[in-house]
């Protein structure tokens, strides 16, 4: 006989059938052993008779497969809480698969009391709670509906690479060292930005990806070192192109996905940089009616950033946001000159108080990102060095174009009302970038280093505090 999951059986009624899957939990009423079976689809009620005593060794979260018979419940006990609460499955069989050790916690609630790190460390098991697997699901549903979207928008979805150049982006980059070339590194990537603009020469016109980027940061409480991101691009489009189809995406999203909740504000507020700054002290406003409100959605667009800002030392000059951002001046001389002023045709999507997206309108003239790379303080020989592959094919006629990336491990997050992107995510690190259940980052053997060409030097270790953001 096959198994069935266990919602079927709703449909099965005076028929036998074999269920699997988790004890949810157990009650022994003098001989007769009540089983709560869990599986992906739901939870029934399983009634072991006194015929068969295995069933008192049951205890929670054992594996355990059973035959028997569906049968409705008495009116009286029916369970209206459960998709299953009108049936019960009277056991005939039972074959015990795999038992388990006490658990490291319960499972019951929402489980934000437990010990992250306990959690994360067990996360196979904390992944078995109903919240967490609701939050994989939800994720799927959103990646399935940006797909289809994008689809029908005439985007073509491309996977670039992941071993990949280390150039100057603005993030640390993760090393990856090559054994065939020794000496040398792939990067992986930040971001797919400089592969996305290289598509936007090739003439795709519209691209995106659901993308796997990287950055070696500090200690952050709420950051990942891999994350996940929307990203998309555009040939032949203005500043209001990206804005207007991000919108309607978002507003699709919500109706479709998340119909629970409400966008406050449709079209979207878009408040320049200053604006934002002036009025609300921060360039990710949180314009909530009720901040405690759940169910409230206020989008808004922060638009006109600047171009440049002035490096932690303060003696040059770093991007806003990143050196492939088209400045809005027309004069390069102009923006060499005076690179405070340079405005930057920038944008981000912010939702709750919370940036979720951020993109611009890129460079697209040879000239223009040369003369970008100049005031960031990049020489001649650098700039060929680090970006000649992006320079050599602006020469090759390049499409104005520009795009967003929105990261979805925090508008999911925001969307769920969870107040960490770990709980949206499988297998999270922590904070400080280790991966606890696999004992991340970990030493390698010194017959690998060797294959690599590599030494590792001791050195005292640091346990220096990141700033929260």
């Amino acid at each position: 006989m096959k198994r069935i999951p266990i919602l079927d059986a709703v449909d099965q009624v005076g028929k036998k059938v074999k269920l699997a899957g988790w004890v949810n939990s157990y009650r022994n009423h003098g001989g007769i052993v009540f089983v709560d079976l869990r599986d992906a689809s739901g939870i029934i009620q399983v009634v072991f008779p006194s015929a068969l005593p295995e069933a008192k060794a049951l205890r929670t979260e054992w594996v355990i497969e059973a035959q028997g018979e569906i049968k409705l419940r008495l009116e009286k006990m029916v369970n209206p809480k459960l998709e299953t609460g009108k049936i019960e499955f009277l056991a005939q069989e039972l074959k015990i698969l795999s038992p388990s050790l006490t658990l490291p916690f319960s499972l019951e609630g929402e489980g934000y009391e437990i010990n992250e790190e306990t959690r994360l460390r067990y996360r196979y098991l904390d992944l078995r709670r109903s919240r967490l697997r609701r939050n994989l699901i939800m994720r799927q549903k959103v990646g399935n509906f940006i797909r289809q979207f994008l689809a029908q928008q005439s985007f073509i979805e491309v996977e670039t690479p992941i071993l990949t150049k280390s150039t100057p982006e603005g993030a640390r980059d993760f090393l990856v060292p090559s054994r065939i070339y020794p000496g040398k590194f792939y990067a992986l990537p930040q971001s797919p930005q400089q592969y996305k603009q290289l598509l936007m020469v090739a003439g795709l016109e519209k691209y995106f990806q659901v993308a796997r980027c990287f950055r070696d940061e500090d200690t952050r409480a709420d950051r990942q070192a891999e994350f996940t991101q929307l990203d998309l691009e555009m040939s032949f489009v203005e500043e209001d192109d990206v804005l207007a189809l991000t919108e309607r995406m978002m507003i699709a999203l919500v109706e479709k996905v998340f119909p629970e909740k409400h966008c406050l504000q449709k079209p979207f507020p878009r408040i320049s940089y200053q604006e934002a700054m002036e009025k609300y002290g921060t360039d990710r406003p949180d314009l909530r009616i009720h901040p405690d409100d759940n169910q409230e959605l206020a989008f808004a667009f922060v638009v006109d950033f600047p171009m440049f800002e002035k490096t932690e030392s303060r003696e040059g000059w770093a991007a806003v946001h990143h050196p492939f951002t088209r400045p809005q001046t027309e004069s390069i001389e102009e923006m060499k000159k005076h690179p405070e002023k340079a405005m930057a045709y920038q944008y981000d999507l912010v939702l709750n108080g919370q940036e979720i997206g951020g993109g611009s309108l890129r460079s697209y003239r040879r000239e223009v990102l040369e003369a970008v790379f100049e005031v960031l303080g990049h020489s001649q020989a650098e700039i060929k060095e680090q970006f000649g592959h992006l320079l050599t094919a602006f020469q090759y006629g390049v499409p104005p174009h520009g795009g967003i990336a929105l990261g979805l491990d925090r508008l999911l997050a925001v969307f769920l009302g969870e107040k960490s992107i770990r709980e949206v995510i499988a297998f999270p690190k922590t904070g400080d970038s280790r991966g606890l259940m696999m004992d991340t980052p970990s030493a390698v053997s010194l017959a690998q280093l060797k294959e690599l060409n590599l030494k590792t030097e001791k050195r005292k270790k640091s346990h220096g505090k990141g700033k929260q953001n």
